[in-house]
């Protein structure tokens, strides 16, 4: 079986930058999902809340959050979840795939940079600064 050279350095800290951006990346995707999951729960919840209006005699506040909240929009032409398809098929996806290709650079290290830190940074043979779990 051949051995595959370890990777220099500079390589192993380009890549490193690039498995960063993707972990915010990775975030911003999150915090997407949390934007799509929280204006859907106000639309059912303010739905609710017409509902309670219209039996609190309050007919016309009610219809008004029925006719202009309930099911609007987020951006033109958009609900949260077309926002989120977007980004994923505009950005997310290929962001991931370039991050695939540039961690082929290091191949078999998914994270070569944090390792790299965790072998300079640690205490050898002090406790919590084990190299590998036991």
């Amino acid at each position: 079986m051949a051995h595959t050279p370890e990777p220099d350095p500079a390589t192993v800290r380009a890549v490193g930058k690039v498995t960063e951006a993707l972990e915010v990346v990775e975030q911003a995707r999150g915090h997407l999902y949390a934007f799509h999951r929280l204006t859907g729960t106000a639309d059912f919840t303010v739905e609710e809340a017409a509902t309670l209006l219209r039996e609190a005699g309050h007919a016309d506040l009610a219809a008004r959050l029925d006719r202009e909240l309930v099911g609007r929009n987020v951006l033109p032409g958009r609900w949260t979840y077309q926002v989120v398809e977007d980004y994923e098929d505009t950005y997310y996806d290929p962001f991931r795939e370039l991050a695939a290709r540039a961690r082929a650079l290091t191949p078999g290290q998914r994270h070569a940079h944090e390792a790299e830190l965790k072998r300079t940074r640690r205490t050898p043979g002090m406790p919590g600064h084990e190299a590998e779990p036991a």
